[in-house]
């Protein structure tokens, strides 16, 4: 990747976090191609990707689209959910994706190995969004949430193209940090959407009805998850995630809630059983995280 050059990106999955990324940087000029069913590649190519977002203005990008990754890219977004990301894989060749940039917008933590392996020639950049936006019908999306931010880890000899990869977000209108700490950026986002996903989707509630209603759980969610966090090398100030939680807009919900709503399977186990498995292995206690894992596993 060259900054004075047009940047090829691939987005896996252009759902509400795919479609929203895959539009924005299609509007400032990079040659973007989705990776998606049949149907959605169908209503891709003939309508373009429609983008509607209070923040960031209305607009219908023209993109490309297939069932496969089929030609050299600088960037291959990943922004399926974690249910879905073994069958999403068979889109991107390794062979195909060659060295290119592989970055994963999945919730969890645990995924950052498993991509290393599959594509051991790839640059596997960590990295954590941090949006809600959602894909109202194949090529639509709306952004609801009134910020949109990225990080990405540049470390590992990767540190140039993920600072390209920065500056095309950026004119994009993302809002990017750059950092050097994959724990930290995965653990960072984990600590305030482990309690969000979990509470929501047990509450079917919004962020503001269970920040009210479900106070006392949100602080031993938050607190639990910190300490895990810790334990992984990525010291968390339980207090800011709360101040965070308090501040997102009240009617935010999860994206696992609406999975859960809609019938569709859930993260939970990405979310929530990744930090219990990671609690196990340094011995902690999270019994009000493993009870909300165990209660919405039982369905």
């Amino acid at each position: 990747m060259t900054g004075m050059t047009t940047q090829r990106v691939a987005v896996l999955g252009p759902g509400g976090v795919g479609g929203l990324l895959a539009a924005l940087l299609a509007r400032v000029g990079a040659e973007v191609t989705c990776l998606a069913g049949a149907g959605t590649v169908e209503v891709l190519r003939r309508d373009g990707l429609r983008l509607e977002s209070a923040q960031l203005g209305d607009s219908t990008a023209r993109v490309d689209a297939a069932e496969q990754l089929a030609g050299p890219v600088d960037v291959c977004l990943v922004c399926v959910k974690a249910t879905q990301l073994d069958a999403a894989l068979e889109r991107v060749p390794a062979g195909v994706l060659g060295g290119a940039l592989l970055v994963p917008f999945l919730n969890g933590v645990e995924h950052v190995g498993e991509l290393r392996r599959r594509y051991p020639e790839a640059g596997v950049v960590p990295a954590a969004i941090r949006v809600e936006s959602t894909r109202t019908a194949p090529g639509v999306v709306r952004h609801g949430s009134p910020f949109v931010t990225v990080d990405l880890v540049a470390s590992g000899g990767l540190e140039d193209g993920v600072r390209e990869l920065a500056e095309l977000l950026g004119r994009a209108g993302v809002a990017v940090r750059v950092g050097d700490d994959a724990a930290a950026v995965l653990w960072g986002k984990l600590a305030f959407l482990a309690p969000f996903a979990l509470l929501t989707t047990s509450a079917r509630a919004t962020a503001g009805e269970v920040r009210e209603q479900r106070r006392d759980d949100l602080l031993a969610l938050v607190a639990e998850v910190a300490a895990v966090a810790g334990a992984e090398g990525a010291p968390t100030d339980a207090e800011a995630v709360v101040a965070f939680f308090d501040g997102v807009p009240a009617g935010m919900r999860s994206s696992m809630q609406r999975d859960a709503e809609a019938g569709r399977p859930t993260e939970l186990d990405a979310i929530g059983g990744a930090v219990v498995r990671a609690a196990g292995r340094h011995g902690l206690a999270v019994p009000v995280t493993a009870r909300y894992v165990a209660e919405l596993s039982a369905g």
